[in-house]
């Protein structure tokens, strides 16, 4: 079993939903985000979604487009990024890292090679945002036969006749884009969550995780009752931002992760 799946077969076990927390690489600097990283299982993250800097990050909203300007700023790119998921693993085996991001930085540093280095760095799965199923050659399908996971993004305008088409090709959890719009948005209702995700259980055995606009320990609690997973990303960017030294930026994070935690850890008992 792959790392994902280990994951989520303990956690459905233990009647828990995952926390997925996501965080951008370098950013805000290559030191401070590596302790983010490898502070984060600590702090209660159960899956790890990297994000991979990126000049046009199209279904961004401000604080993760903020992030990804800060990260390049300071020289992230696929190498560095890879780094970093080299030494995050050099003193954890166990929790799940997903490269998330978009298509261009892959085929510039080329698939065959990122494929390669990322399945030797200790990477168990890819989430890239603007590659349909139409063009699962390109990337899915070597992905996978490497022994990477694609995830896929469903979303509320994701029909029953397009949905089987996006799901074909998936492993490793659906990730469900749970409003209409870029990273940081508003959030949906719960009764929205759960119709999407009672309607997706119906076509997937994946586990379910939902993102966009979770914020609080409360609503991650709120989810956490109704999906496999709750994905935390701007809200955890938001406090890189706000803090006035990298050493609070690193604080921050993994203060309010522990908050995510508990909550999540806490929603059905």
């Amino acid at each position: 079993m792959s790392r994902l799946q280990t994951r989520f077969a303990e956690l459905k076990q233990a009647n828990r939903a995952a926390l997925v927390t996501f965080v951008t690489a370098g950013d805000p600097d290559y030191d401070a985000s590596l302790a983010i990283l490898k502070g984060l299982p600590l702090a209660g993250a159960d899956v790890i979604e990297l994000g991979m800097p990126f000049t046009d990050p199209m279904a961004d909203g401000p604080a993760i487009q903020l992030a990804n300007i800060r990260a390049l700023g300071g020289k992230q790119n696929m190498v560095k990024t890879l780094q970093m998921v080299r030494e995050f693993r050099t003193g954890n085996q166990d929790t799940p890292l997903v490269l998330m991001g978009y298509y261009n930085p892959i085929y510039a540093y080329g698939v065959a090679r990122f494929i390669a280095d990322a399945k030797e760095a200790g990477v168990d799965g890819l989430i890239v945002v603007d590659l349909p199923p139409e063009h699962n050659d390109e990337l899915c399908d070597p992905a996978q036969a490497a022994g990477l996971d694609f995830i896929r993004l469903t979303t509320p305008t994701t029909d029953d006749d397009r949905l089987p088409v996006v799901l074909a090709g998936s492993s490793g959890f659906v990730y469900y884009v749970s409003v209409a719009g870029v990273t940081g948005a508003g959030a949906a209702t719960l009764a929205h969550v759960e119709q999407a995700v009672a309607r997706l259980r119906r076509h997937t055995d994946l586990p379910v995780c939902i993102g966009f606009g979770i914020r609080s320990a409360e609503h991650a609690a709120s989810v956490a009752r109704l999906a496999d997973g709750v994905v935390v990303g701007s809200a955890l960017v938001d406090r890189i931002a706000k803090a006035a030294s990298k050493e609070q930026a690193v604080g921050d994070v993994l203060g309010l992760c522990r908050e995510l935690a508990e909550g999540v850890r806490g929603a059905r008992r």
